[in-house]
């Protein structure tokens, strides 16, 4: 875990989801102008090289597993708002996925676009863990072991990898 250093410790006057007296609120960007905005946020699901396999054989029971996966991820980056507290909706104009398969593991990059007043790393980073969790739900029965565990599944590396702004 990450120490907090001087510079970034704030006082509850400064914290902007909390009001003076600690309640909750959200931001109000009202005042703030438009600007075009995108973000790019990436994962990576670990599976068996067999269930890889599978998957680019279109061999998986439950269908066409990076499709569905596909459609997972765009839902969750338009639902963001629902799940993440404090979080403004946005109009989303645009989301890329783009999964890379190697031997043992899958990527997924999901890059959002919007014009408005707040970013849309929160939506990238929403995409990337429901769209890895569809691969997992997809792929669990040939994942797990006799015991029904999942030893060699994991989701790992989830992160922004770049976010801009430009004026609108």
């Amino acid at each position: 875990m990450r120490e907090e250093s001087e510079d970034e410790s704030a006082t509850a006057d400064e914290l902007t989801h909390t009001t003076s007296d600690g309640d909750v609120q959200m931001v109000d960007v009202g005042d703030k102008p438009d600007s075009e905005r995108r973000a790019v946020a990436v994962g990576e699901i670990h599976l068996r090289p067999s269930t890889i396999e599978a998957i680019r054989d279109d061999r998986v029971g439950k269908g066409d597993v990076l499709a569905t996966a596909r459609v997972g991820a765009i839902q969750a980056v338009k639902h963001t708002w629902e799940t993440i507290p404090m979080c403004h909706q946005i109009p989303i104009t645009n989301v890329d996925t783009d999964f890379s398969l190697a031997e043992d593991w899958i990527e997924l990059r999901v890059a959002v676009e919007t014009t408005g007043k707040t970013g849309c790393e929160m939506e990238a980073l929403e995409g990337v863990t429901t769209g890895l969790n569809v691969v997992w739900d997809m792929v669990k029965a040939i994942e797990k072991d006799d015991d029904g565990q999942y030893p060699d599944t994991g989701i790992e590396n989830v992160r922004v990898l770049e976010k801009e702004k430009r004026r609108a």
